[in-house]
């Protein structure tokens, strides 16, 4: 199959992770490659493009050209949308279209687990790939996770395992199935890429598609999107849910992880003895549970991962304890519906980082949320997003208070007695103005007393402020651990 790629003349278009690895990867099968991508070659490391220029690839910056007439093959990287202006022009030219994502899946000689969802894949693919390591399993891990799969796919035997992360830009065009398919919670994200939600949950369903009979579906049966995905293939469905026993698949139960399939109930695992905090993760938990049984894997060392797995960085991660104060990045966090699972994990005294850059997300119900919470005493707005988060709060359950004043308040706060069920009269301190990340953390540590949460989970993008979720969360975790060492 590689052999196709020889003396073809291939435009690889976007030079990020995949489109790099795609480079490389056909430079090395004999093709003639070109790179083109929007941004300014500044923005780029030079030397990796001056490397792969002194091999004989070919780079253009800027706008697209009106035409790929003179291309035999184009390689769209996720972030190029498949109805942009350039791929329809290069399907109206007859230039066959492909991905790094449909290459890897013409390929690999081996079974492909592949999670999606719009929150949870990071963390299911994880679980996943350590379950069938301990097994001792020969397992890959790649995708959307920050590895392409391209990368180790000369290591990969057909008694390998790999494990995909993919997102709906992965799977939007995809025409072949993994023989595994894990769908997670599907709720509204990336509006700002897709057209709609329709648009965007039919990506995602793209994962079953092209499956067979002798393959697999695990589907998150929490969500009406994911659980009526099962119109979607032709493999054995099994469901997932930290809310109801299922017919058949992976649940949880009287505080237990239960196992359903053929006619037969196990208990796996109680949820105290799981390290991975947050209840929203007990159906992540239970989906990479399900694969992993599949996959065959024992119980033994299913069970062995689930008390030693933790969380992945900027999910629901904790960073440090600081005067008897913890403190959470979860920063990938960039949706209402994470943000509020972040929120229901913690029973004490939490104080909330809102806010960020638009997604075109709906608030409402994250409002309704932090409204009844009792336990929430102090919210640091930030970003533009934070006024439309605000205006969803009752507004008799929010006490505003500039940046320059808080300090007072908090000084205030301390003198009165400290009760982990009631805070200022059920009055949610709200701080705003912060405009860095040091200033953020200083105003959490000023609002903090000891037994406190602090949390930042922002509900939005990051782009106002920060360069991504990532700088986000690591800006965070160094202002905290500036406050102070480890209790």
């Amino acid at each position: 199959m590689q052999n196709n790629f020889k003396n073809k003349n291939i435009a690889v278009l976007g030079f990020g992770i995949e489109g790099e690895s795609a480079v490389k990867f056909l430079f090395e099968n004999k093709a003639y490659v070109s790179v083109f991508d929007i941004k300014e070659e500044k923005e780029f490391e030079n030397w990796k493009i001056t490397d792969l220029k002194k091999k004989g690839v070919k780079f253009y910056f800027g706008p697209f050209p009106e035409s790929f007439s003179g291309f035999d093959i184009i390689v769209r990287s996720p972030g190029i949308k498949p109805d942009s202006k350039a791929i329809e022009q290069a399907q109206k030219d007859k230039v066959v279209i492909t991905s790094p994502t449909k290459i890897f899946f013409d390929l690999c000689p081996s079974p492909i687990i592949g999670i999606t969802g719009t929150k949870g894949k990071g963390t299911t693919s994880s679980l996943i790939y350590e379950m069938l390591k301990v097994q001792g399993l020969d397992v890959f891990l790649g995708g959307n996770i920050g590895v392409s799969p391209i990368d180790f796919l000369e290591k990969i035997t057909d008694k390998s395992y790999v494990i995909l992360e993919l997102s709906s830009f992965q799977l939007q065009d995809l025409q072949k199935s993994p023989h595994i398919a894990v769908l997670l919670m599907v709720t509204s994200e990336h509006l700002d890429y897709h057209k709609n939600i329709i648009d965007y949950v039919s990506a995602k369903r793209n994962i079953l598609c092209y499956q067979k009979p002798s393959d697999f579906a695990i589907l998150n049966r929490d969500y009406p999107a994911s659980l009526e995905s099962d119109i979607c293939t032709e493999g054995r469905v099994f469901q997932v849910s930290r809310e109801v026993e299922v017919r058949e698949g992976c649940f949880i139960k009287d505080k237990a992880v239960w196992l359903k399939a053929d006619g037969r109930l196990e208990k796996i695992i109680n949820t105290e003895d799981m390290l991975l905090p947050g209840k929203h993760n007990w159906e992540n938990i239970c989906a990479a549970v399900m694969a992993a049984k599949i996959a065959k894997v024992s119980k033994q060392n299913i069970v062995k991962v689930l008390k030693s797995f933790k969380s992945l960085k900027h999910r629901l991660e904790l960073v440090a304890i600081v005067s008897g104060v913890k403190y959470y990045d979860d920063s990938f966090s960039t949706t209402p519906e994470t943000a509020e699972a972040a929120i229901e994990t913690f029973l004490e005294p939490e104080i909330l980082i809102l806010g960020g850059s638009s997604k075109g997300s709906d608030f409402t119900h994250l409002g309704k949320i932090i409204s009844e919470k009792q336990n929430i005493k102090a919210i640091i707005g930030i970003g533009a997003e934070w006024p439309k988060i605000k205006s969803k709060i009752k507004n008799e359950k929010l006490k505003i208070i500039d940046k320059e004043k808080h300090l007072g308040w908090c000084q205030a706060e301390r003198k009165r007695s400290h009760d982990s069920s009631e805070v200022d009269e059920k009055k949610i301190v709200t701080i705003e103005g912060c405009k860095n990340m040091k200033e953020i953390a200083q105003a959490a540590f000023d609002a903090a007393q000891f037994g406190d949460i602090v949390l930042l989970s922002p509900a939005c993008a990051s782009f106002d402020m920060f360069k991504n979720y990532k700088d986000r969360g690591e800006q965070f975790k160094k202002e905290v651990k500036k406050l102070n060492t480890w209790d």
